[in-house]
């Protein structure tokens, strides 16, 4: 039985969503859900600005330069948080590098 090798995030990685999980606004809690095969997750704002930026082609450093824009934030600041949290998502099969 072979076992799944770990992908670690880099600035170079381009991460996107798998075929099994997508995102959708949900009227009733007027939030954004995150569905996979028998899970939902109800990430916070930011969070989903970082999935919607997986898009394959956006790498790590790019999503970073972006967000630290958008949020006029220095990129230092904000790119340990980000590459953990797709470290995070990936290690949970929610996110491909």
């Amino acid at each position: 039985m072979a076992r799944r090798q770990r992908a670690v995030v880099s600035l170079r990685s381009a991460p996107s969503l798998p075929r099994h999980v997508r995102i959708q606004y949900d009227p009733v809690r007027q939030a954004f859900a995150v569905l996979s095969p028998e899970k939902v997750f109800w990430p916070n704002e930011i969070s989903v600005d970082i999935l919607r930026r997986c898009n394959g082609q956006s790498t790590v450093g790019h999503i970073i330069a972006d967000l630290a824009a958008e949020y006029d934030a220095e990129e230092e600041a904000v790119a340990a948080d980000i590459i953990a949290f797709l470290q995070e998502w990936s290690d949970k099969l929610l996110v491909k590098l």
